[in-house]
């Protein structure tokens, strides 16, 4: 299956296009970034996961007016590997997390239970800096379709409702994206 996906910042002007293929040995995801955030950038991402839409690697390149580079995470077991170096500092981050895209609440939904929340801790990339941090999230179910993120670790304090389509990717995150339809 293959889809095409598109959102928009709704904090900035910015809008992502998102290109999703699964298949039974799992799931690729490319998207590209575009953002007048930061004196403007573009950034690029491709996503490797499993069956179960748990990240195995993202590549990220971004070209603006205040950087220009790349950076591949990938996982290595329990641990992480940045640009091929173990970071022991990310030991046990469940999955990535990049600042600029929606795509990345999909894999910790996709695995919540319907009556339960679910606390993690990260890789959070923060794209326009290409940094990496540990950062820890809890997701809480509110119904069928809905889902509050709250962010317990680099943003503490950070909460916003999330309404999401089946697949559990996002539809609307209040405050910073919601999905958009090309014209036809």
């Amino acid at each position: 299956m293959s889809a095409v996906v598109y959102w928009r910042r709704t904090d900035v002007e910015g809008l992502e296009r998102l290109e999703l293929t699964t298949g039974p040995g799992g799931v690729t995801a490319s998207g590209t970034v575009v953002c007048l955030e930061d004196g403007g950038f573009r950034l690029d991402h491709t996503w490797s996961l499993d069956a179960d839409w748990r990240a195995l690697r993202v590549e990220v390149a971004v070209r603006g007016a205040h950087v220009h580079g790349a950076l591949r995470l990938e996982r290595a077991g329990d641990s992480w590997l940045v640009d091929g170096v173990p970071r022991p500092d990310l030991d046990g981050a469940q999955e990535p997390d990049l600042s600029v895209t929606p795509f990345c609440n999909t894999f910790p939904i996709r695995r919540m239970r319907a009556d339960e929340d679910l606390t993690l801790d990260t890789a959070f990339i923060d794209g326009p800096a290409l940094t990496v941090a540990r950062s820890r999230q809890r997701y809480e179910p509110l119904g069928p379709g809905r889902v509050r993120y709250v962010d317990l670790g680099l943003s503490q304090g950070f909460e916003a409702d999330l309404t999401v389509d089946d697949a559990g990717l996002v539809v609307r995150y209040e405050h910073l994206f919601e999905r958009v339809e090309p014209a036809r």
